[in-house]
């Protein structure tokens, strides 16, 4: 098997990585961080769309390259190298992706050219308090010839910062439909949430929101379709965002190894820490192959449920070994908040419980593998 990018490909990730090496810089993220606003950059995420990484997979009609999810997860491994300020996986993965896919004409000629020049910014609330992802409690209900939503969605990435959100929801038939709503339509109410990690997320509630003639994505007859959509590309892309972050944490951890010295000699050298950093080096090459799976598959448009939740629960486990063998090789300096690596280390905790921890998915893969899917 031949598991290397093509050139294109290669190119398309090492731009990436130079972007975001020059522009989200420690020292830029920490200002950030301690500002008063979300964590994000208005002049990175400018960059990344004069680059044209943003319309990566949007239609050459509509400004972008027409790219696969195998360029995207490229891209999103790279986010997670740096834990970039942008709300990237969000507006290119859970709003571009299925516009591009499921949009009416007019939909799409609307957003898709403004994802791709950066102008707008997507995101999609899946997540209810105790509700399946795939299963919305949020309401669509007929009221005077027209739709209106209501219902309470939590962890919304980038709830605060988006333009347009993607909403799932059930009628009263229990049919599910998916719904662009603009976050400052009247009953719409948008409350930042504070993360572990600064990522930028927010509680949306939806009280007899109108919605208009173009809101809907897609029908109802396809809406459960669009939704399984929406969720797998999001799963995956979320294992990509972790491997880039157990990467980095890897390097950070390699590199304090060798320069860090006890006892008149690199730590390094000690059989334990190198017991350790091996344990974890093995750990993110499980995540990359697993991860890497999940994208290509969905890039080829093949059934990859089993292959998303199996990388979903190494994302999670491996994941969460890897930044903790890292904090503590480290030492002191792993909880050091001013020190990188201290953001890897809650990101990829956040990044391993969202959208289901690994029980969840394990669960969702035994049911598979019971009945003969996986």
């Amino acid at each position: 098997m031949d598991f290397s990018c093509s050139d294109e490909q290669t190119a398309i990730a090492e731009l990436a990585r130079q972007i975001f090496s020059d522009k989200a810089t420690p020292e830029r993220m920490t200002a950030l961080e301690k500002g008063d606003g979300p964590r994000f950059d208005p002049e990175l995420w400018s960059e990344v769309g004069k680059a044209g990484l943003l319309g990566i997979a949007v239609p050459e009609v509509h400004g972008g390259a027409q790219m696969g999810f195998l360029e995207l997860a490229l891209i999103i491994e790279q986010v997670g190298v740096a834990v970039a300020p942008i709300p990237y996986l969000e507006t290119v993965v859970m709003g571009a992706l299925p516009i591009a896919k499921f949009g009416s004409d007019a939909q799409k000629n609307d957003i898709l050219p403004r994802v791709a020049s950066g102008d707008i910014i997507l995101t999609a609330a899946l997540v209810e308090d105790g509700a399946d992802p795939n299963k919305p409690e949020t309401r669509v209900r007929e009221v005077g010839g027209g739709l209106e939503l209501s219902g309470t969605k939590i962890c919304v990435p980038a709830g605060d910062l988006a333009d347009c959100i993607l909403v799932p929801a059930r009628n009263d038939q229990g049919q599910t439909g998916v719904f662009l709503v603009d976050p400052n339509s009247e009953g719409c109410t948008v409350i930042s949430l504070d993360t572990t990690s600064d990522q930028p997320e927010a509680q949306i509630e939806l009280d007899g929101v109108k919605l208009g003639g173009e809101s809907q994505l897609g029908s109802f007859d396809n809406g459960e379709a669009i939704l399984t959509f929406v969720t797998e590309h999001t799963n995956a892309a979320l294992c990509s965002l972790a491997l880039g972050v157990c990467e980095e944490a890897l390097r950070l951890t390699g590199e304090y190894a060798k320069s860090r010295e006890q006892f008149g000699q690199a730590i390094a050298t000690f059989q334990a820490v190198g017991q350790r950093a091996a344990d974890a080096f093995i750990d993110t090459e499980a995540i990359r192959l697993t991860s890497w799976q999940a994208a290509w598959r969905l890039s080829e448009g093949l059934p990859a449920a089993s292959q998303i939740a199996t990388a979903k629960v190494f994302a999670s486990e491996a994941g969460h070994r890897v930044v903790h063998a890292a904090t503590h090789i480290h030492g002191g300096m792993g909880v050091d908040k001013d020190y990188p690596l201290f953001r890897h280390f809650t990101y990829a905790r956040q990044l391993g419980l969202t959208l289901g921890g690994p029980n969840a998915h394990l669960i969702q893969l035994g049911q598979m593998l019971a009945a003969g899917t996986a």
